[in-house]
């Protein structure tokens, strides 16, 4: 025989346990002695004891025995009851109220009949609360040993506050069977299951716009994020619209942005929107990134021409795409001006009026000065922007513009059509709502002529 416990434990609201499941918060009163004529000791949760005690807040005696064998009843306890128990793991400790404290009791897995032995509880229940100084009111007595299951029995029964608790007992509904418990839980599971699958799919309506997104569009990647949130029924019609309307909107977007930023007029821009019109590979520089970035450096005729950054429209709050925790707080950002436009940055270091200069970011936005580079293959620097966009920062068209090119000659045709706009919008900067209104020409239907009537 062993005892793990022996001496007095700390009991509130006249309960103390018996629990060998880590994952569970143990059951309620009623679902703990549920269809027993035991009611000081509710076994009717598997894996969990519930032990009642006269005395509703203060020290009790308390021992618990593991033993080999059924121990002989002692005849001095006043009420004293049985049941069998199995503990669920093997881990299992007495456990105070809320869990402040517990001892380890080290049962095996397997089947036990739990003797409860109690003396003093009528006096602990009319004191109802024991101070440190007063002397014990009452103490408790915990058998295990191994048996199999039997039904809970009364062996002896003194006080009125263990024939209350019996009574009580006696009134519950017996206990769920095994078959029902997993019925339940399996109900449960899939409740949680199927609320957790519709939040997810509420919060990707919200992001694309109302609607939720086609196969095609959840895995084209690329930057369609950053397109949806400037027109998420724009990304859809795209997708509907099919291949050879998207490899049209890619080459429109290409062409717009090299417009925009003056580039049409150079030979090696012209040619690439050429092939790309003639749908042929993209000629060089346009077949090696950094041969592109160089060559936008070095030509002397790349126009200098810079643009407000894009601002997505604002959302309502019930139709945000993001917590600001999750993808809002962490915006695509834009390359740093770099090139013959970079002299157009020069003046945002003090205000047009003459003024001190001002934070130039109220929108909360960060970013860091490239360090000098004499490579001119290395013309960009990463930036990491808190907030929404600040319109008043300037960005480069010329470099704002190729990657719609090249975006454009993506064998995806519908990531073609995607990053090509979404590179345009870029270039665009605060024009942008004129460009995406040129795309929505290309996706919407077109209502068909009318019908010539003749009179006789």
């Amino acid at each position: 025989m062993r005892r793990p416990v022996e001496g007095e434990v700390h009991v509130h609201y006249g309960q103390i346990y018996v629990e060998s499941d880590s994952d569970d918060h143990g059951p309620g009163l009623a679902e703990a002695f549920a269809g027993q004529r035991a009611g000081l000791c509710g076994v009717a949760t598997p894996g969990f004891l519930w032990l009642n005690t006269g005395l509703h807040t203060g020290d009790v005696g308390f021992t618990v025995e593991v033993r080999d064998q059924a121990p002989p009843l002692d005849p001095a306890w006043e009420d004293v009851v049985e049941v069998s128990f199995r503990p669920a793991s093997a881990q299992s400790a007495l456990v105070q109220w809320a869990g402040e404290d517990s001892w380890d009791l080290d049962l095996e897995e397997t089947d036990h009949r739990v003797r409860y032995c109690a003396s003093g509880m009528d006096r602990a229940s009319e004191t109802d609360t024991r101070s440190a100084d007063e002397p014990q009111l009452d103490r408790y007595l915990l058998q295990f040993w191994p048996a199999p299951p039997e039904p809970d029995r009364v062996l002896k029964e003194t006080s009125r506050t263990a024939a209350y608790w019996h009574r009580y007992a006696r009134t519950l509904p017996p206990p769920p069977t095994p078959a029902e418990r997993a019925e339940t839980a399996r109900r449960e599971r899939l409740a949680r299951e199927t609320e957790e699958r519709e939040q997810r799919l509420a919060h990707e309506r919200r992001q694309w716009g109302g609607r939720l997104p086609s196969d095609a569009l959840r895995t084209v990647g690329g930057n369609v994020s950053g397109l949806r949130d400037f027109d998420p029924a724009l990304l859809h019609a795209i997708d509907a619209a099919g291949p050879a309307t998207q490899r049209a909107v890619a080459r429109f977007a290409a062409r717009r942005a090299c417009e925009a930023a003056g580039l049409t007029a150079l030979d090696w821009v012209a040619h690439a929107l050429t092939a790309l019109a003639e749908d042929r590979p993209l000629p060089p520089p346009f077949d090696d990134d950094a041969s592109m970035w160089h060559v936008l450096a070095s030509d002397p005729d790349v126009p200098d021409r810079t643009v407000g950054r894009a601002v997505p429209p604002e959302r309502p709050p019930s139709e945000s795409a993001d917590s600001a925790l999750m993808s809002g707080l962490f915006q695509t950002a834009a390359p740093f001006v770099v090139g013959p436009a970079a002299a157009f940055e020069e003046p945002h270091d003090a205000s047009p009026s003459g003024e001190e200069p001002q934070d130039p970011s109220p929108s909360g936005e960060e970013w860091q000065v490239p360090p000098p580079s004499d490579s001119a293959l290395s013309p960009l620097v990463a930036m990491l922007i808190i907030g929404r966009p600040d319109p008043s920062l300037r960005i480069s068209q010329p470099h704002m513009a190729l990657p719609a090119v090249t975006a454009a000659a993506d064998p995806d045709p519908l990531r073609a059509a995607l990053d090509a706009v979404y590179a345009a919008v870029v270039t665009y900067g605060e024009d942008h709502p004129a460009l995406l209104a040129e795309v929505w020409s290309f996706c919407e239907e077109r209502p068909a002529p009318p019908v010539p009537r003749f009179t006789p």
